[in-house]
């Protein structure tokens, strides 16, 4: 795909969360690139998120993903990996069972479910992890869990929200780390969002701000 055509294109959405909505809201994101979006807290930068993601629904405007309309498509079949803030690990299934679930309820076939789970650890440096489940686990490594379930699949957008705020300093470096070497491997399009700079800064091609319910692109793709 032309990297100059916006993977992520929210068109002029508007959308509203309980009594928070937000009007007229837009940003591109070109294919490959690796966007942040910072923000204050309750500005609606996780309304923005879950509107790409397909769970909230928008009032108004469009969401594209690689120049295809999904504003009305299913968060399924949008093609999109997640990380919530929290990891969302499920207690009784293991890190395998984790990078492989999206595989299975794909029925993708166990020879290459099992081959993409030890990719996956490989990368993402959790092969120690494969037996065990979230309980015990540290923070950085639930992080790591929760991105190798969300890319298992090859999604062509990854949406991480808030994914390195309960870390310390030194494990946040770290996952910063990993997530370049994440971006060189696959080139998945990234949409992340933070209230830190330093990890904005560290990490973003594009960096977005979202103030007063209109969204300034301070880094131009």
């Amino acid at each position: 795909m032309d990297p100059r055509l916006s993977m992520i294109n929210v068109d002029n959405i508007s959308v509203r969360a309980g009594t928070f909505s937000l009007k007229n809201v837009s940003l591109r994101l070109p294919t490959g690139k690796y966007g942040v979006l910072m923000g204050k807290t309750g500005s609606g930068k996780t309304t923005i998120l879950e509107s790409v993601l397909g769970l909230r629904a928008v009032s108004s405007g469009r969401i594209l993903l690689a120049e295809e309309d999904v504003t009305q498509l299913n968060p399924a079949v949008r093609g999109v990996g997640y990380v919530p803030q929290d990891g969302a690990l499920f207690s009784h299934m293991t890190v395998q069972d984790h990078l492989a679930f999206a595989l299975r309820i794909r029925s993708v076939d166990s020879e290459t479910t099992n081959q993409r789970v030890h990719e996956l650890a490989e990368m993402l440096q959790i092969t120690g992890l494969l037996n065990r489940t979230p309980h015990g686990l540290s923070g950085g490594e639930r992080q790591r869990v929760a991105l190798g379930r969300a890319l298992s699949f090859r999604p062509r957008v990854l949406c991480l929200d808030e994914p390195l705020s309960a870390l310390d300093t030194e494990t946040r470096e770290q996952m910063c780390q990993l997530l370049d070497n994440v971006r060189r491997l696959t080139g998945v399009t990234t949409l992340h969002v933070t209230h830190n700079l330093d990890e904005a800064e560290r990490l973003a091609d594009c960096l977005f701000r979202l103030e007063d319910g209109k969204i300034e692109a301070t880094s131009n793709p």
